[in-house]
């Protein structure tokens, strides 16, 4: 399954980037808020799906489905809005993926064997523990 995420889709504006840094995170707007509406893209509707199921468990989700990303670690607009669209697209890729599913299958006869005789040893050992009754 191949998908490609659509420039025009992703909405960003910049903002003033929080903590220290002096001057220039006083005057200069580098952090980058990104937007990406999940339930109006163009992503195919089992993406959208495993995404919209996430809304409520991450903080990244609003509750009507937009995905919102703050990029501020870098000093430039450019390098904070490269950052985001990078963090978007790894979020994307992690919902498309689908694990694998899990076979069962049966214990082998020795890891049996095993688990009966650390039964049996371990039942001893506490049977030792008991008063001797006469």
């Amino acid at each position: 399954m191949r998908w490609q995420l659509q420039e025009d889709e992703v909405s960003w504006t910049a903002i003033r980037a929080q903590g220290a840094g002096g001057q220039n995170v006083n005057k200069v707007a580098s952090a980058v808020h990104l937007r990406f509406d999940v339930a109006a893209s163009s992503l195919p509707d089992m993406l959208k799906a495993r995404l919209l199921a996430r809304c409520g468990h991450d903080q990244r989700f609003t509750l009507d489905g937009v995905i919102v990303i703050k990029a501020q670690a870098h000093r430039t607009q450019e390098r904070n809005l490269q950052d985001a669209m990078q963090r978007l697209q790894e979020l994307l890729a992690e919902a498309a993926h689908t694990p694998k599913a899990r076979k069962a299958t049966k214990p082998t006869r020795g890891s049996q064997r095993r688990r009966v005789e650390g039964k049996k040893r371990d039942g001893e050992t506490k049977a030792g523990r008991q008063k001797l009754r006469i």
